[in-house]
């Protein structure tokens, strides 16, 4: 297994963690992100990862309805993940980014995603909301260098200012444009 499938299956088994503590009473909770509930945080994962991995790279995810089942629905595509990280993880496609390997798509853009939406999670539903800080210093790392590329995309709102002395964590959610 490589580096980056391991840094992967280390942050999906703490998104998996986080929602399979979630109550069952608590996925209509809102989230960080404007206008979502905490359901939204596994659809956005459940629906994105598979339509830009499943052209590239034929990832497809039988998973019941994130309305039904919101846990199910996560681990299904988590599965796909790791059994096609199994698979061939060295296997080459054309992205936005260039000719990338799936491993190295996966560690470019799922699991920062997988990271912060951990957090998401646990904030929506009064879980969890410790991060591996090696996965925080990771993405912080390679996120900082590229704030105005990100700002730019839309995907990320402008940057919350926390205390300088924050710990890392922190300034990580506060980049993202979430309040801690």
């Amino acid at each position: 297994m490589s580096e980056l499938a391991d840094h992967y299956r280390t942050v999906a088994a703490d998104f998996s963690r986080v929602v399979d503590a979630v109550p069952d009473d608590a996925w209509d909770r809102p989230a960080p992100c404007e206008g979502w509930v905490a359901r939204d945080v596994v659809r956005h994962l459940v629906e994105w990862v598979p339509g830009f991995f499943g052209e590239r790279w034929g990832i497809t995810v039988d998973a019941p309805s994130v309305d039904a089942d919101p846990a199910a629905a996560w681990h299904a595509l988590d599965g796909a993940v790791r059994a096609a990280l199994d698979a061939d993880a060295s296997a080459v496609a054309d992205t936005p980014f260039g000719p990338q390997s799936l491993e190295q798509a996966i560690g470019m853009i799922v699991t920062g995603d997988v990271l912060v939406h951990t957090w998401d999670l646990a904030r929506a539903t009064g879980g969890d909301e410790r991060l591996d800080p090696d996965a925080v210093h990771r993405l912080f790392e390679g996120m900082e260098a590229m704030d105005e590329s990100m700002r730019a995309s839309g995907h990320f709102g402008p940057r919350v200012e926390v205390p300088p002395d924050a710990d890392e964590q922190t300034r990580l959610i506060a980049f993202t444009g979430r309040t801690p």
